[in-house]
């Protein structure tokens, strides 16, 4: 391919998985009650969030995406306190362009070994010092425990953005973001059986957080799919923690489970992809005879979805072809960011009903 066709091809709304986020913000009702009361709450799981919450906060993200010079200052006078105690780049870049591009300011911790935390100081401390320098709290900490000794102590409110294998509930919401993008639709309550999605996760729901945290979000939206079959190598004894698969029937999604890749593609109208298990300090890379290229049985207009970053697991032929939703993805998490943070720090009132 030559540099002009290469220029051509990005501008195409269907390579890349740029929908116009239009469709999404036509298809629900503006409701403001439910972001007001996002106001000043914690976000630790994906258990937090009804379908009707959700809808709100992916409307008012596709109203920021939609037009993204006319919201430049609803969270002006306003500081984050943005803490990374765990490698980020996505996740950590997103948080903070949401609150610039909202007008607000930083302050951002990227090593813990640059805090108090390094010399002895209580993670308790630290968050009645944060209820003094700012105004919302975003953590990454490869410790679960983290978040819950925080929140005891915290008077403003704070993120989870992941935390050890536990839950990363944005991640979720971006992933959805996603998926409503590409099939507004799918918002309807009365979608017909046969307009339903089947999706399949390439993961490992008991120890990776964004799966985890993806399976419930899914299960808030089960009206919209048919069928999720999690797609594993076998190797582990454990594919879910122990009462996950039944919380998630019980919630009305439809799980199943296959050991074959090439045979599940060709009915999957959503692959979700990722390798990467977090384990303590470190992590795991999980299910590494599954490869996705230009060369799998993918249905043909099927998309792929992955947390990113990624590795052998998804190929970079695919990055060119209308399969790719993954980077669009990863650019709406900005918006939906933009979203909740807006509530969770008392300034919905500002975007709702704004044009």
């Amino acid at each position: 391919m030559n540099m002009s066709d290469a220029s051509f091809d990005r501008k195409r709304p269907d390579v890349y998985g740029d929908a116009h986020p239009k469709a999404l913000l036509r298809s629900v009702q503006e409701d403001g009650d439910y972001l007001l009361k996002l106001s000043r709450q914690h976000i630790v799981s994906s258990d937090q969030f009804c379908r009707d919450t959700l809808k709100q906060l992916f409307r008012l993200a596709a109203k920021y995406e939609a037009n993204p010079t006319r919201f430049r200052t609803p969270l002006q006078g306003k500081i984050l306190i943005s803490a990374f105690y765990e490698p980020s780049t996505r996740t950590r870049l997103s948080f903070e362009s949401a609150w610039h591009r909202l007008g607000g300011d930083i302050m951002s911790i990227t090593d813990r070994s640059t805090t108090g935390i390094a010399k002895g100081e209580c993670l308790e401390d630290v968050a009645e010092m944060f209820n003094n320098y700012g105004d919302c709290v975003v953590l990454r900490d490869n410790h679960s425990e983290s978040l819950s000794l925080m929140m005891d102590t915290l008077r403003i409110p704070i993120v989870n953005a992941g935390n050890g294998s536990d839950e990363h509930p944005t991640q979720a919401m971006a992933d959805l973001y996603a998926i409503f993008k590409w099939r507004p639709e799918l918002l309807q309550d009365d979608l017909a059986p046969e307009k339903r999605i089947r999706l399949g996760i390439i993961g490992l729901p008991s120890r990776m957080r964004t799966v985890r945290s993806l399976l419930k979000s899914l299960a808030v939206f089960h009206r919209a799919v048919s069928e999720v079959v999690v797609i594993h190598d076998g190797s582990e004894q454990n594919l879910f923690a122990p009462g996950q698969l039944e919380e998630l029937t019980k919630a009305g999604l439809h799980v199943t489970t296959s050991t074959e890749l090439d045979q599940e593609l060709p009915t999957l109208d959503v692959t979700y992809i990722n390798a990467i298990a977090w384990e303590g300090e470190s992590f795991e890379t999980y299910g590494k005879r599954f490869i996705l290229n230009a060369q799998s049985p993918l249905k043909q207009d099927g998309i792929i979805l992955h947390p990113l970053a990624r590795g052998e697991e998804l190929a970079k032929d695919l990055d060119n072809t209308p399969h790719n939703w993954y980077f669009s993805q990863a650019r709406g998490a900005v918006f939906v960011r933009m979203a909740l943070l807006t509530c969770m720090v008392e300034r919905a009132e500002r975007v709702i009903d704004v044009v």
